[in-house]
C-alpha cells in the first residue's frame, strides 16, 4: 500500500504553482480511443513537483467527463489523483458520511479517505460552478495554481 499524504502535503501539491507550456492548448486536444475523448499532458511544477492533467469525456455522453490533477508524490512513479472534476452522468457516495447526490462534483484527495482505506480521491462535493467539460477544465486550472504562458491572452476554453 502507498504511504498516505496528509491534508498538509495534498494542500502544498495543489498549492505549488503549475507553468502550462506554451502549446498547452493544443497538447489538451482530447483524442477519440474506445468510446470517449481523453488525453493526457505532463506539467512539472514550479518548486521541482511531478503532475499529469488527465482529461475524459464520453464520446455518447456530453455529461460524462473527468478533468483530474495527478501528482508524482517524492518522485515516485505512481499517480496520487488529487482532484477530479467530474460530469453529471452518475450518482455518487461519500462512503464514510453515507452521502448520495446526483450532480457535477469534483472529488477531493483527503487524508481521511486514504487513512479509512478508500481510493485518495473518493471524498466529492456537488458544485454548480461548471456545466460541461470545458467548464470543469477552466475550473481545475483555476482552482489548483496553473500559470498560463505569458503570451497566453485567450479565453481559457
Amino acid at each position: 500500500m502507498p504511504p498516505v499524504l496528509t491534508d498538509g502535503e495534498i494542500i502544498l501539491l495543489l498549492a505549488e504553482p503549475k507553468p502550462l507550456p506554451s502549446d498547452y492548448r493544443a497538447r489538451v486536444q482530447t483524442k477519440l480511443k474506445r468510446g470517449h475523448r481523453e488525453r493526457e499532458l505532463d506539467i512539472n511544477g514550479a518548486s521541482g513537483g511531478r503532475y499529469r492533467l488527465i482529461l475524459r469525456q464520453s464520446a455518447i455522453n456530453p455529461l460524462d467527463f473527468s478533468a483530474i490533477l495527478a501528482a508524482f508524490p517524492n518522485q515516485s512513479n505512481t499517480l496520487f489523483r488529487l482532484c477530479r472534476y467530474n460530469g453529471k452522468s452518475h450518482e455518487h457516495t461519500n462512503m464514510l458520511e453515507t452521502q448520495v447526490f446526483y450532480d457535477f462534483h469534483i472529488h477531493r484527495a483527503t487524508e481521511r479517505y486514504q487513512r479509512s482505506g478508500f481510493r485518495e480521491d473518493s471524498f466529492a462535493e456537488p458544485s454548480n460552478r461548471y456545466q460541461d467539460f470545458n467548464g470543469a477544465l477552466r475550473c481545475l486550472i483555476q482552482d489548483c495554481a496553473f500559470e498560463l504562458p505569458a503570451n497566453d491572452q485567450a479565453e481559457l476554453f
